[in-house]
């Protein structure tokens, strides 16, 4: 991948990946802000997406071991998941690759406002009506959703933790503590699985992902020992701003080549 690092690309990215790995932590979706900061340092969408992959993977992984430290997994649901996300991430991935750079930056622009969105509105993760379900069903659920949701892992990412933690509390009827840990460790196995084939294929920027994977790890090390008074307040704003600086930054980038072409 023939693309020029500068320190620029560095001083913008580094900083936004460390409050990712914070708010990708506490409840999911940090990819709402590392993605973004990728863009905004000027990286196409594909090197965007794939360098990301490399950089949220090593700082998901260090969350998911908090998570087994502190025996926040069921495991017997776990197993299940990972085997399912696994063959997600690496479809995800695959599609990935073969999308065109156009058609992938305008799915980008489409796709990040409308997770953003939902994330944002999605107050509370604890489901109303929590119930019960058989152990079977629970099976069913977590295989077929952890499927679905490791393939968007692996083609996109952002959202895919929080969405994970919404269908295991919701649908599984997992307690919210278990459902977060699942999810964890079943999103770090899509991650893996699709870096895997960015790898493979050479589509990582190594350098810029490992410096930022640095910044990911320490986000995601303090995000997951804390516990926020108006955690979900701060977590909008930050994304709020990330979204809008790279919306400006597509609105400057479109008009220079507006001016480019007079």
């Amino acid at each position: 991948m023939e693309i020029e690092l500068t320190l620029s690309m560095f001083l913008i990215v580094c900083p936004l990946a460390f409050l990712a790995g914070v708010v990708d932590s506490i409840g999911g979706g940090g990819g709402l802000i590392s993605l973004p900061a990728y863009m905004i340092a000027g990286l196409p969408a594909h090197a965007a997406v794939f360098t990301n992959k490399l950089s949220a993977t090593c700082g998901i992984i260090v969350a998911t071991a908090r998570y087994c430290k502190n025996k926040c997994i069921d495991y017997q649901l776990a197993i299940v998941g990972v085997i399912t996300a696994a063959l997600g991430g690496f479809a995800g991935g695959n599609f990935a690759l073969m999308v065109n750079e156009t058609i992938f930056k305008i799915l980008l622009l489409i796709l990040l406002p409308l997770i953003a969105m939902y994330v944002l509105l999605k107050k509370d993760l604890e489901p109303k009506n929590v119930g019960h379900i058989s152990r079977n069903w629970q099976y069913v659920i977590v295989a077929i959703s952890s499927f679905f949701l490791g393939m968007y892992a692996g083609f996109y990412g952002p959202g895919s933790g929080t969405f994970l933690i919404l269908v295991y509390s919701g649908f599984a009827k997992m307690n919210l503590l278990k459902a977060e840990g699942n999810a964890k460790i079943v999103n770090m196995t899509a991650d893996i699985c699709s870096l895997m084939v960015f790898l493979f294929n050479g589509a990582v920027l190594i350098p810029l992902g490992l410096t930022v994977a640095v910044f990911s790890i320490a986000g995601n090390y303090i995000g997951a020992g804390l516990a926020i008074k108006n955690g979900n307040k701060i977590i909008r704003i930050v994304i709020l701003s990330v979204l809008a600086l790279l919306f400006l930054k597509v609105i400057f980038d479109a008009g220079n080549r507006f001016i480019g072409w007079l």
